[in-house]
């Protein structure tokens, strides 16, 4: 393969990642105020918005975690782009049905739907980007990876809250489904993953295709050591106070802040901005100061001592200061896990990537369950204990670097 052609693939794949963020980070900070206006249309307890809120959000994950191995191994068997594929046509029917909504059971069914088969996407991309690389260029190769995710994170609630807050008065419906202002941007990023999935059909070539029929007794356990478990529990914590963040910020952001879906948009924005921007940095330059270990426990500490803070703090300025300290932590953390996962084992990426992946859904369908809950006591709680978590997994850092060879 010559470089050029491996610049080409590299592109395709990181050009998927971004669509399937792009259309996560668009419902982001609308969520709360769209939630809000399904249950109104559907005369359901206005006490319950926050409960559907952090349903919702978990559903997506929890179909992640049931189905990502599942197209980890498909992957390894036929290879990575027919399953990247069939991710891109599930994000695109998730998009439309999500725009057309007109019920909250129809939101739920859109989002479970796209769980589905948007748990195809990331891990398999990242498996693709491990396939093509070699063990010195995959740390950086990782970041670039998280640069597409948190790229999409950046655009996505940009696009989201100035979308959704347009001036479109035209209204059109057709049975069960629904075309107003707040479709435009679920209609647009799917149409931007259509685009997606023509170019990756045509121009993305496939994987070699590992043999269906050789034996993965020994790889298994092999891959399952100590070390391999304390990434996985490191994965869980980052990914169950992320996305605990998120979906705690977008209600803090609505009810104490009084913040409009733009200003909690320009918070989601920052958070993947900081995240785009330093991934890469410290891929290329934190182990010249570093070394993967020490990365992986500072990041948690600042992530950590963030969230901590961030309820003693109520005024704008401030409160985007302190999103900006937690994704430098999470920046620092991200790339280095996702490489030393993709190192474990040559034969048996997809499915390793794929389980962190799982690993990773379980943080995501706790975080917004025990935070929407932990808000009926007040925002402090959540807050402290996401913080408070983060903290105590820095002591796995130690076991670690015990079990690293």
């Amino acid at each position: 393969m010559t470089k050029k052609e491996k610049l080409n693939r590299i592109f395709l794949v990181l050009l998927s990642l971004f669509v399937v963020m792009l259309g996560y980070g668009i419902l982001l900070p609308t969520l709360p105020y769209y939630t809000e206006r399904l249950a109104i249309n559907d005369n359901l307890d206005t006490g319950l918005i926050n409960f559907h809120i952090g349903m919702l959000t978990s559903i997506y994950p929890l179909f992640q975690l049931i189905f990502v191995v599942l197209w980890g191994r498909l992957s390894d068997r036929y290879g990575r782009k027919p399953i990247i594929i069939v991710g891109l046509i599930g994000f695109i029917v998730m998009q439309l049905l999500t725009g057309l909504a007109t019920s909250l059971t129809m939101l739920y069914i859109a989002r479970i739907l796209g769980g589905i088969f948007t748990s195809s996407v990331i891990p398999v991309s990242n498996a693709y980007l491990s396939d093509i690389t070699s063990e010195k260029r995959r740390t950086k190769i990782m970041s670039w990876s998280g640069v597409a995710v948190s790229s999409g994170v950046i655009f996505g609630p940009v696009l989201g809250a100035f979308l959704s807050q347009s001036d479109f008065h035209y209204k059109y419906s057709l049975g069960i489904l629904h075309l107003d202002r707040f479709s435009i941007p679920f209609i647009l990023v799917s149409f931007l993953g259509l685009v997606v999935l023509l170019v990756v059909m045509k121009w993305l070539k496939n994987t070699e295709i590992v043999n269906r029929f050789a034996s993965k007794k020994k790889e298994f356990s092999w891959s399952f050591s100590h070390y391999f478990m304390v990434l996985l529990l490191l994965s869980f914590v980052l990914q169950f106070v992320v996305t605990l963040f998120e979906t705690v910020f977008s209600i803090y952001g609505k009810d104490a802040l009084s913040f409009n879906s733009n200003q909690v948009g320009i918070g989601f924005m920052l958070c993947g901005s900081v995240m785009a921007i330093l991934q890469p940095v410290f891929a290329t330059y934190g182990e010249k100061i570093l070394a993967t270990k020490q990365q992986i426990g500072l990041g948690m500490f600042i992530v950590g001592t963030s969230l901590i803070a961030f309820p003693f703090f109520t005024d704008e300025w401030s409160i985007y200061g302190l999103i900006v300290v937690f994704a430098a932590g999470g920046a620092m953390v991200t790339p280095n896990l996702l490489s030393e996962v993709s190192l474990l084992s040559k034969k048996d990426t997809g499915r390793n990537i794929s389980i962190q992946s799982s690993t990773n859904s379980i943080g995501q369908i706790l975080g917004p369950v025990l935070g929407t809950w932990l808000i009926v006591g007040g925002f402090f709680y959540p807050f402290i204990i996401a913080g408070a978590t983060a903290l105590a997994a820095m002591g796995l850092v130690y076991f670690l670097k015990q079990q690293n060879k």
